[in-house]
């Protein structure tokens, strides 16, 4: 199949599409093509839903509690500890390695927190990619931060293309407990279809908003040279944002960027999804995001653009396809969430 045809990830999705648009207030838009976008609505959460968005964080406080003095030490760190906010492609939170730094049992927490914080269809996508990438989940590390008996919290797992956090909802106004990362490199110079790459669908279904946009629009979103990858600070209410306005496109292209939306939260638990729509809701919705594509990169020259970038107030969402899948996420309620 080309890979510019149409590819979505159902498989992987962590909300169906119609229960995503129900949670995400989402509604088809009536009138012309100028007619503003709906606002992201904050989703009802029962009892049930409560208790199962906070497992994994019930097990962080197990395996917390499972630690020795000495591991204590090494991976549990103050809430203020500069590591709790960081993010890289590729790096340690703290030296320790979870398959040589934690036994068997706690090994097993780690891994049912991580299995936890992302989406039950994803999750062996994730697998797959720890695997490729570093040899699986036991090469990666894990810090603690704060006391999860306290209401806040945060654990963190850090490694070659990861940092994932599960922070029982400790950071007021930020989705995800903070920045993110994600990427994958079947090989390190990948060809341009990323053959194997469990997160490329993300660029193809971006692609499928540039294939529906005009000449005049063409030419508002394709830039020549992408910013540096882990350029996601937020530029706030006066910062000129790169591309084109979500606001200026029609009707059928907005669903599209909705789609795009839906698609690029898949991998993560229900939860962290609806959390990460509530903070864009707050920041003022769909309509303050601006797409961008670049011409940087473009392997095979076939204009397929392997960076894109969703950009917003207090919104980053910058995937870089060149050599390989690189993902950076930053998103918040407004410029100056902590």
């Amino acid at each position: 199949m080309d890979e510019r045809e149409r590819t979505s990830c159902p498989e992987c999705d962590p909300l169906t599409r119609r229960e995503f648009l129900k949670s995400a207030g989402l509604v088809a838009v009536a009138g012309a093509a100028g007619a503003a976008l709906p606002v992201f609505a904050a989703p009802k959460t029962t009892a049930a839903g409560k208790a199962a968005a906070s497992m994994p964080e019930t097990v962080v406080k197990s395996l917390y509690d499972s630690l020795t003095p000495g591991q204590r030490e090494k991976i549990a760190l103050p809430w203020s500890h500069p590591n709790r906010t960081h993010v890289e492609a590729n790096w340690a939170i703290v030296e320790q390695t979870v398959g040589d730094f934690f036994n068997r049992d706690q090994q097993a927490m780690i891994a049912e927190i991580f299995q936890g914080v992302t989406a039950e269809e994803f999750h062996p996508k994730f697998v797959k990619q720890m695997q490729d990438d570093s040899g699986g989940i036991g090469t990666y590390h894990v810090a603690i931060f704060g006391d999860p008996s306290s209401e806040q919290f945060e654990w963190v797992m850090t490694g070659r293309h990861m940092t994932v956090r599960a922070s029982g909802h400790s950071v007021p106004n930020r989705a995800f407990g903070g920045p993110i990362f994600y990427g994958h490199a079947t090989t390190f110079n990948e060809k341009a279809d990323h053959a194997g790459n469990v997160f490329w669908y993300q660029a193809q279904r971006a692609n499928e908003v540039y294939k529906a946009l005009d000449g005049k629009q063409r030419k508002q979103a394709l830039i020549e040279v992408a910013p540096a990858e882990d350029a996601i600070r937020f530029r706030g209410e006066h910062g000129a944002l790169p591309g084109i306005a979500v606001s200026e496109l029609s009707r059928d292209q907005r669903e599209l960027v909705q789609g795009v939306m839906h698609d690029i939260l898949a991998p993560y638990r229900p939860s962290d999804v609806k959390e990460a729509l509530r903070e864009l809701n707050a920041a003022g919705g769909m309509e303050k995001l601006h797409l961008s594509f670049y011409k940087q990169e473009d392997l095979g020259n076939d204009g397929v653009w392997d960076i894109w970038r969703l950009e917003g107030p207090a919104f980053v969402w910058h995937f870089r396809g060149a050599p390989h899948v690189h993902t950076w996420v930053n998103i918040a309620a407004a410029p100056d969430a902590a």
